[in-house]
């Protein structure tokens, strides 16, 4: 009996390791970013009491530029996040890359977000 999917299958046990050490609370949530093909989206979770405080993706308004590349929207996204999270008090949080290798649109939305006033 094969592993249908080996890419999914490798990305669903680095995420498993990471979510071992990684806990997201009230006053330093877990920012946990989702890439799709076309779109990324980021929340910011309290994992204690298991509610999303904030979420943001490249689907929002403010975002929707269609001439802009997905790197650049990932930073968007990622100034958008910490502008929210900034508002409500929140300044460290823990970052979950969800098994996602720390390049590309996932760098840049970390960077933004750290140029944003978020510290992780």
């Amino acid at each position: 009996m094969g592993i249908k999917n080996k890419k999914a299958y490798r990305r669903f046990r680095i995420k498993m390791r990471i979510r071992k050490t990684i806990n997201g609370t009230a006053e330093r949530p877990r920012m946990s970013v989702f890439r799709s093909n076309k779109q990324i989206y980021v929340q910011l979770i309290d994992d204690d009491s298991g509610k999303t405080l904030f979420s943001a993706s490249s689907t929002d308004e403010s975002i929707g530029d269609d001439k802009i590349n997905k790197t650049g929207q990932a930073e968007k996204v990622g100034k958008l996040i910490a502008d929210q999270a900034t508002k409500a008090g929140i300044e460290t949080v823990v970052f979950d890359r969800n098994g996602y290798l720390y390049h590309g649109r996932v760098k840049s939305l970390a960077e933004a977000a750290r140029k944003g006033g978020l510290k992780f």
